[in-house]
């Protein structure tokens, strides 16, 4: 808790101070162009990696970065979702996966989720990139391939959200999948095939 304390004192004294006139206006206007769908992973900071600005993200984090498909009910990251394209009108949704990422990883190692029941049950809402899997195989190299496969399932399942369905048939939105690697600070940008781009070089 000291380390937050400090953090927050720290916050107060020299970045609150730079940025006033930014935090006087999002007091009253919070219009964010992105929503960002990323991991829970504590290494994995969008505003860092994107560099952005106080109100300029619309960030969800999940575990593995899943998107449950649409179903009717209460369900937090759906209501997110939907309030981030309905209400606050982003023009971009970002689903950014990470390399090294613990969900991805139990998945393609297989590992005994018996004493994480609920962990183990949110997973399965990466099962369609699983089921897309060549075969069992373990190590880095499967890991990062069900990264991928897991954005793109994510994508899919974020188009089935009634609000996002709509901002798509209208043009008004673009999906985006991204992969952040931990070492090397790049990120790829996915296209249909699965295939990356460097953002930037």
């Amino acid at each position: 808790m000291q380390d937050l304390a400090e953090g927050v004192a720290r916050f107060q004294r020299d970045v609150f101070p730079a940025k006033a006139d930014l935090f006087t206006r999002l007091a009253t206007h919070h219009a964010p162009h992105t929503l960002f769908i990323g991991c829970s992973d504590a290494r994995v900071v969008p505003e860092l990696i994107t560099q952005g600005e106080p109100g300029e993200l619309f960030v969800v984090r999940t575990a593995g970065n899943l998107v449950p498909a649409y179903t009717p009910g209460a369900d937090g990251v759906a209501a997110s979702i939907e309030y981030a394209v309905a209400v606050l009108g982003v023009t971009e949704i970002v689903v950014c996966g990470h390399s090294a990422c613990g969900a991805m990883t139990a998945l393609a190692e297989g590992h005994d989720l018996g004493g994480a029941p609920v962990v183990a049950g949110w997973l399965r809402h990466a099962d369609a990139a699983v089921a897309r899997a060549a075969g069992p195989a373990a190590g880095p190299d499967a890991v990062a391939a069900l990264v991928r496969r897991n954005v793109s399932a994510q994508l899919v399942n974020l188009a089935t959200h009634p609000s996002v369905a709509r901002a798509l048939a209208e043009r008004t939105v673009t999906l985006r999948g991204w992969v952040f690697d931990i070492a090397s600070g790049r990120v790829e940008e996915l296209d249909a095939t699965g295939a990356g781009t460097a953002l930037a070089s």
